[in-house]
């Protein structure tokens, strides 16, 4: 007969290999971080470069199945829980899509851009300071 200790890894193990645990571990976070966020007052609104930046990261997470931590994102940057239209984000980026493009994360095809741009001219990119908008993170 198996022991008590024995019982608890082996629970331990099923949990971890079926992704249980994990989940477990993210949702914790996500409440902690909500009730965290519940306690320090209302948060001020998300500005637009945040808005977009937030929804980049969102969107590169949830493709790559990183869901706990898109969860744990969308709780401590108040992100909306519906998400941007992808078109709209394009648009408000200045990107131009594909067929193929569309089928990953804008983030990829601005990084993309960039690194092919860095090896058909060797200047650099001239990034203004931008402020983000009063009382935004």
């Amino acid at each position: 007969m198996a022991t008590i200790t024995e019982l608890k890894c082996a629970v331990r193990d099923t949990l971890e290999s079926r992704g249980v645990l994990t989940q477990l571990r993210a949702r914790i976070r996500a409440e902690v971080f909500s009730a965290l966020d519940e306690r320090s007052g209302p948060r001020p609104p998300l500005s637009h470069h945040n808005l977009l930046i937030n929804q980049l990261l969102g969107e590169y997470l949830e493709f790559n199945n990183y869901r706990h931590a898109a969860s744990v994102l969308k709780a401590e940057s108040g992100q909306p829980e519906v998400p941007l239209d992808r078109q709209f984000l394009a648009n408000e980026l200045n990107v131009v899509e594909d067929a193929r493009s569309k089928s990953v994360p804008l983030l990829y095809g601005l990084i993309s851009h960039f690194l092919i741009s860095r090896g058909e001219n060797a200047g650099q990119l001239f990034l203004r300071g931008v402020a983000p908008a009063a009382g935004a993170p």
